[in-house]
């Protein structure tokens, strides 16, 4: 479906600024400061019912089945990835009963030949609770966890690896929140997964990526939870006895420039007109602190701009590298003794349950909550945002496409060296977007303006 285009000539006032360039002092006059969307009654009364006893009911069966490890038993009804698997989808699928028929779970599986960290052939199966939207069924969010595990040994497919934090806790917000919204009738598709494979190379989460671009589905926001479940972490290697409470943080990691997805021409492109910080990613991670930071979920979210933590990788990578916006989210402060290891010289060391904070997983789930939800509410994101760079003036003129059900368009605005969008009418020298307006008031994520 094709829109016409919409476009709007801003007029630029002049200032001479004295003060460093800040939201506070430039540039001042006609405007407003941008007020962070909140939650509604409705998603307020959802994010309170995510609940820390049932997040660790959750965690306690998962390490019951005493390794997830991809590399495990797939038949053995008690022990292995298998019967994990088996529990999440029976879980899913008592979930989806309770939606009217708006739910529909699958376990989409693949077979991996012998790879990197896989010695054997071995079956991937995701689990994917699909909540369908009743307006635009065919925009999708996607917020993930993987369920399974490993231990020291990477390539041990017998031994226990508990993988209650790493990553319990993430398939623990999937199954939450699959749980509270299935009752609920969602505008866009909301897809609730629990991927496999992350330990090996992100295969279970590649395969979901692959497949939904092949299958061309327009994936508008992705977010992955892994290593989510403990406000206390270490401030040293593995084994230091130092420690840190970070309770009401969590860290969201945002890629910059799109280096999977887009050319050199494009990312010149890009540099040319500064926005580096303006990747579709980073779109989404704007959004996310903005709706996610307040008294409701009782977080605030610590954007980090980067893609990953060094050495290390999640899921969200794979959706980054078909070209969907995607973030990762990991607590402020991880304890590296309790990911993956046993006890080692008499140390404590491994990712058991004892080691998890209930209370912060839930407050991390209402995080997702409030994003994935206003994503799904609000219209899309607009698209083919351009800035007229045809003519030398003061004056600027974007054009975007038409957003499906959008009541009206805001333009937001920041001065270049800001991170959040802090006004909704433009001036020159600044970053701007557009986003668009539902009618109940749910606002999209900003599309950023390319020199047209």
């Amino acid at each position: 479906m094709s829109f016409r285009s919409f476009f709007v000539s801003l007029f630029v006032l002049l200032f001479l600024a004295q003060d460093p360039l800040t939201p506070d002092t430039w540039p001042t006059g006609p405007g407003q400061l941008l007020v962070p969307q909140q939650p509604n009654d409705e998603l307020t009364s959802m994010l309170e019912q995510i609940d820390p006893v049932r997040i660790e009911a959750i965690i306690n069966k998962l390490v019951s089945f005493g390794t997830r490890s991809t590399l495990s038993n797939q038949t053995d009804p008690v022990r292995g990835i298998g019967a994990a698997r088996d529990w999440i989808a029976s879980q899913m699928q008592e979930f989806a009963a309770a939606s009217g028929g708006r739910m529909t779970v699958n376990v989409p599986s693949y077979v991996q030949t012998a790879a990197s960290e896989i010695p054997t052939d071995t079956v991937i199966s995701n689990i994917v609770a699909t909540l369908t939207g009743s307006v635009e069924p065919d925009r999708i969010y996607v917020v993930s966890g993987h369920y399974d595990s490993r231990n020291t040994n990477n390539t041990d497919g017998v031994n226990d690896a508990p993988g209650a934090d790493d990553d319990g806790s993430g398939v623990a917000i999937s199954m939450e929140l699959a749980r509270i919204m299935a009752t609920h009738d969602t505008k866009a598709t909301i897809m609730f997964a629990c991927v496999a494979g992350e330990e090996q190379g992100l295969y279970g989460s590649g395969f979901m990526a692959s497949q939904l671009k092949a299958a061309g589905a327009d994936v508008q926001g992705m977010l992955d939870n892994d290593i989510v479940g403990s406000s206390k972490g270490s401030t040293g290697p593995a084994g230091d006895t130092n420690s840190i409470v970070d309770p009401f943080n969590i860290r969201m990691f945002v890629q910059g420039v799109p280096s999977f997805t887009e050319t050199l021409t494009q990312i010149q492109s890009r540099v040319g007109i500064g926005a580096e910080n303006d990747s579709p990613a980073r779109q989404l991670g704007r959004f996310a602190a903005e709706v996610a930071s307040n008294a409701v979920t009782n977080m605030t979210v610590q954007t980090i701009w980067r893609p990953d933590r060094f050495l290390r990788g999640g899921d969200h990578e794979s959706f980054l590298e078909q070209g969907y916006p995607a973030i990762r989210f990991t607590e402020p402060n991880e304890d590296f003794a309790h990911q993956h290891h046993k006890v080692v010289d008499g140390v404590q060391f491994g990712d058991l349950v004892e080691f998890c904070d209930f209370e912060f997983n839930a407050r991390v789930g209402r995080v997702n909550g409030a994003v994935i939800w206003s994503l799904a509410q609000a219209p899309g994101t607009p698209q083919n945002v351009v800035l007229d760079a045809s003519v030398l003036t003061n004056n600027s003129t974007l054009t975007w496409d038409a957003v499906p059900n959008a009541a009206s368009y805001e333009i937001v605005w920041r001065a270049s060296d800001v991170v959040q969008w802090t006004h909704v009418i433009p001036v020159d020298n600044a970053q701007m977007g557009v986003r668009a307006v539902g009618a109940d008031g749910f606002k999209s994520p900003a599309g950023f303006p390319f020199a047209g």
